[in-house]
């Protein structure tokens, strides 16, 4: 359960949220919505107790009984006592930390059986079973299964797993935690259909209340009957799924409308009637002042019509001119330890080709992207750029941003020379005002991926590695991301699991992995997109 009451949030000179109060209740299921920079994460983050120093926050929050909070970002080498996905699973009820000291209670009872080291194991095996331990092998298969992980990544280093593998971990690790609120920050990044539907049956299921961001409509319409809509600063609650709020936004936003041209006729009627009076009688002055009196109430009663939020578009500018063969890749292969990923990769790239990789998650498609980056080294084969070809990167979880830098100070290098240029940039990528001077650390995840497309914006580059660019994005900026591609005149690699990006983007080739294959793209290759 939580109970807000009139907080609000401020960000430097920008204010993110008007004080508000609102009450979650026991079993909820409540959704908050937004665009990207509206300040859905930092207000979850302000619930959850988690908010940085460079905020101002106003009012109180109260939570009550046992949370539970997946985070947008993974936590690097997770919770556990071991860095591998199972330690950080168990760890959520305290189970890895609880079987190493019953380890080293069972050695202390094996070389000196007193009553002192038979009470402390007794003790620790009794609350061992008592949290589940014992059925914990079967839970987090069932997990793993549900969410299409392979039980053996789970006793992988986990910052060796793709982002979707972790990703899996951590949802893993929330559902196993049993709490009674559930907080989940985008929690269908990576997962492909089937994932998506078992998680939607699961929190459909989960007894317990649940406060969710995402961006995946149909979870929204399945999983929740209650919507927070942030915009501009307010926060509207609707009774609810996400297609009821925006029928129930719609209706609200004619209504004002009506209401508003109501009372604008109503105000210019009487300043007409109070305009025609002055200059006559004594009377009928003092009339004209008494109805400018009315006047004055009207525009002050007068109603604020919800604005209809703005077609999102962003632009790259005209790239210079690459020779007709941007990129050679000739038989690329990549091994983690003994485990081959890409065997033999090759395919060959014109000026102007959109090549989308397309495969389950682990297939090799971010090691891939990474070689072609030269941000990683194939254990064999060559990559080999062509004539005036300068590259633009984009890394999935944003590595090419520094953490020490503000936004504006990304583009401190970049083809736009003053500031008010760098600014103008950043605002037509959503960074606007004070965002300019926040630190990545502070940005939501959709804001850092703007940021990461800005920085190719102010470049110069003519061919674009793109892995996930969409990833945390709101779908009006996911749509518009891809029509931003699909007209730009430079060669593009990218990695995207999401339909709307690629159904916009329209791809004009494919490199189809494990299979190692380069293809035209056909319409069928669009059902594999969404495969994890």
């Amino acid at each position: 359960m939580l109970i807000v009451r009139e907080l609000g949030i401020e960000i430097g000179a920008r204010r993110l949220l008007n004080p508000v109060s609102f009450t979650i209740g026991d079993g909820e299921k409540v959704g908050i919505v937004g665009r990207n920079g509206a300040g859905k994460s930092t207000l979850l983050a302000t619930l959850l107790g988690t908010n940085g120093e460079h905020l101002r926050v106003a009012g109180n929050v109260q939570r009550l009984g046992h949370w539970a909070h997946l985070p947008q970002e993974p936590v690097p080498g997770g919770l556990g006592v071991e860095p591998n996905g199972l330690s950080h699973v168990l760890s959520a009820r305290k189970l890895d930390s609880l079987d190493a000291d019953m380890q080293h209670a069972r050695k202390a009872l094996a070389e000196n059986p007193t009553d002192q080291t038979i009470s402390a194991f007794t003790d620790l095996e009794e609350k061992f079973r008592d949290l589940g331990g014992y059925e914990a092998e079967s839970e987090v298969a069932r997990l793993a299964a549900g969410l299409g992980l392979e039980e053996e990544f789970l006793l992988e280093d986990l910052d060796s797993l793709s982002g979707g593998q972790r990703r899996r971990i951590d949802l893993m690790r929330v559902l196993y935690e049993q709490p009674e609120t559930m907080v989940l920050d985008e929690p269908t990044n990576h997962l492909d259909k089937a994932a998506k539907r078992w998680l939607f049956e699961e929190l459909e299921r989960f007894s317990g209340t649940v406060l969710v961001i995402s961006h995946d409509l149909p979870l929204l319409d399945k999983a929740i009957d209650r919507v927070l809509a942030l915009r501009e600063g307010q926060l509207r609650e609707y009774k609810g799924n996400y297609t009821k709020f925006l029928q129930q936004e719609e209706e609200q936003r004619l209504s004002e409308e009506k209401t508003a041209a109501r009372q604008d006729a109503d105000i210019t009627r009487l300043k007409t009637l109070a305009d025609s009076m002055r200059g006559q009688t004594e009377k009928r002055a003092r009339l004209a002042k008494v109805l400018d009196h009315r006047v004055e109430r009207l525009k002050s009663e007068r109603v604020e019509v919800t604005k209809k939020e703005r077609k999102v578009v962003f632009k790259l500018p005209a790239p210079p001119r690459s020779g007709d063969v941007p990129l050679t890749v000739e038989n690329i292969n990549v091994t983690y330890d003994t485990d081959p990923v890409l065997r033999s990769t090759s395919f060959i790239t014109r000026r102007g080709d959109r090549i989308l990789i397309v495969g389950k998650n682990g297939a090799g498609k971010s090691s891939l992207l990474r070689c072609i980056a030269g941000t990683q080294e194939p254990q064999s084969g060559t990559i080999k750029f062509g004539a005036n070809v300068t590259m633009g990167y984009f890394a999935q979880e944003h590595e090419q941003l520094d953490f020490s830098k503000t936004a504006l100070e990304h583009l401190a290098d970049a083809t736009v020379v003053t500031e008010v240029e760098r600014r103008s940039l950043l605002g037509a990528f959503g960074l606007k005002g004070s965002a300019a001077h926040q630190l990545p650390g502070s940005l939501s995840g959709g804001e850092r991926a703007k940021l990461a497309l800005a920085m190719l914006a102010s470049s110069n580059a003519n061919f674009l590695v793109l892995d996930e660019p969409t990833n945390n994005l709101d779908p009006a900026s996911v749509e518009a991301v891809g029509q931003m591609l699909r007209h730009w005149k430079g060669t593009i690699i990218a990695v995207s699991h999401e339909r709307g990006f690629v159904d916009a983007f329209a791809p004009t080739h494919a490199v189809l992995l494990p299979e190692e294959y380069f293809d035209l793209w056909r319409d069928d290759y669009a059902d594999m997109v969404e495969q994890r």
